[in-house]
Parts: structure tokens; sequence; C-alpha cells
């Protein structure tokens, strides 16, 4: 976080992230307009439900168990879709927030039906409700003008203006093969896409708006943006099968200005 920051412009009048996921330089900068984004519907189904019932999303996060048959149980909510359409954006919101919580590393992860798939987590005291962050969220989205946007990350920067800023924290390109991991939702985020993504720089670029994207050191990544300032940082990687590989890595921070 202290590296992107550091490489954020001191001014720009709308902030644009269409890849929000956890939303931790969203929250970092808090700009006072913003228009984020994310394809991960039960993403922006929480963001939206702690915009609007924040208390109702308490209370219901306050009847979880940390017990791993419950824990399967509410995971297995999405593999009856009758059921799981009949419930409320503030019950869908609480078992995502509480898988999330519970689950394995806080892996959000889908398989090829779009159904949550991380195993139980088996944690002592996971903070399950966690009332101050989530009424500190509600409080921000309310008091800022915050445009919440679930598609394509191209739309989400439909009608971006000259003086905006966009930030990219797109899936990462693999370090290697058995690396691949995209399986935040289902469709994946293949090479393909890291192109359409590195078109999509270009074009910001040609209407004179500034971008800065995170993404993997890899030599794939090096190439696709050789034409664009790049900033090599080391950055934690908490998940992987092998706890010795876990630690310091290198990333990439590219951007269209100085």
């Amino acid at each position: 976080m202290p590296d992107i920051l550091k490489h954020v412009p001191g001014k720009f009048s709308t902030y644009y992230e269409p890849f929000l996921g956890g939303g931790a330089v969203l929250f970092a900068l808090q700009p006072r307009r913003a228009v984020v984004n994310d394809i991960n519907e039960e993403l922006i189904n929480v963001y939206t439900v702690i915009r609007d019932h924040v208390e109702d999303l308490v209370e219901d996060l306050k009847k979880h168990e940390n017990k791993a048959a419950y824990f399967y149980e509410i995971r297995g909510k999405d593999r009856d879709k009758n059921t799981y359409g009949k419930m409320s954006g503030v019950e869908k919101a609480s078992r995502i927030l509480y898988l999330n919580k519970t689950c394995y590393n806080g892996l959000f992860r889908v398989n090829q039906q779009g159904e949550f798939n991380t195993p139980f987590g088996r944690y002592k005291n996971p903070n399950i409700v966690n009332e101050t962050t989530l009424r500190a969220i509600s409080n921000y989205f309310n008091k800022a003008k915050i445009t919440l946007k679930c598609g394509d990350f191209k739309k989400a920067v439909q009608g971006i203006r000259k003086g905006s800023f966009v930030y990219f924290d797109p899936p990462y390109d693999p370090l290697s093969e058995s690396a691949n991991f995209t399986g935040y939702n289902r469709g994946g985020f293949d090479r393909n896409e890291q192109f359409r993504l590195k078109k999509l720089c270009d074009q910001l670029s040609n209407r004179g708006v500034r971008f800065l994207l995170s993404n993997s050191a890899t030599d794939f990544i090096l190439e696709l943006y050789k034409n664009y300032n790049i900033i090599t940082v080391q950055a934690n990687r908490a998940v992987n099968s092998r706890g010795d590989k876990r630690g310091k890595v290198d990333e990439v921070l590219v951007k269209n200005y100085a």
C-alpha cells in the first residue's frame, strides 16, 4: 500500500477502480467522488448492503457459527438456485462475509458453476461481526459520491473525463502455470483479457486520463507495458500451497505519467 499511494497523483477529479475487490486503495484514499466496479455480483451486493442496510447486516451476521458443519451448510446454499434466489440482499451479503471470515485464508474462489468452493479455515476466533469497520464503510459511502457498478472493466470507465484517475488491480498474470489462479469469477481472466486491458490503458492515455496499474512482474507483463513507466515493488504473498513459498515477491506498478 505505501508503494501504491506514493504513485497516486496528488489531485484528480473522480477516482475510478474497475477491479474493486477488497477496496483497500479506495478506503486508503477515500476520494470524495468515485466510480468503482467489480464483475463479481456477490461482492457488489455486499458493498450495496453495507451502504444501504448496515444495521440489518450487522444483526444478521450475529447468527453465524464458527463450526465446520455449519460452514458447509451455509457454503452450500448457492447450490440450490431456487432457494438461493429467494434470499434477501442482506442475507446474501451476510453469507459471503461469514464465509470470507471463516474459510481457508479468506480466499474467495468459485468453481465453473459460480459456486463458492473454498474449504473451512478452522480459525479459533474469527472476527465475523466487525461492526466498527462495517459502520465506518457505510458512513463513507453515504457521505461521499460513490457509484457502484457491476460488470466488465471496460464499461466501468465509460464516460470518463480528462482529470480523472484510474487504478487497475486486475487478476494478476500467473508467475507459472501451476500458480495460475483466476477463480474470483467463473469466467477467469486469461492473457486475452490482459491484452484487452492493455488496449484500454492505451485508449485512456490517448484521452489524457492518468492510470496506475498493479500486476505480476512477469516477462509477459513487462513486455506488454514496455512503453509505459514501470516501477518494480516488493509485495507480500500470503496464499501458496507451500509455506516456504510465501513472502516477498516482485510486482510492478505501471503508470502513464511521471
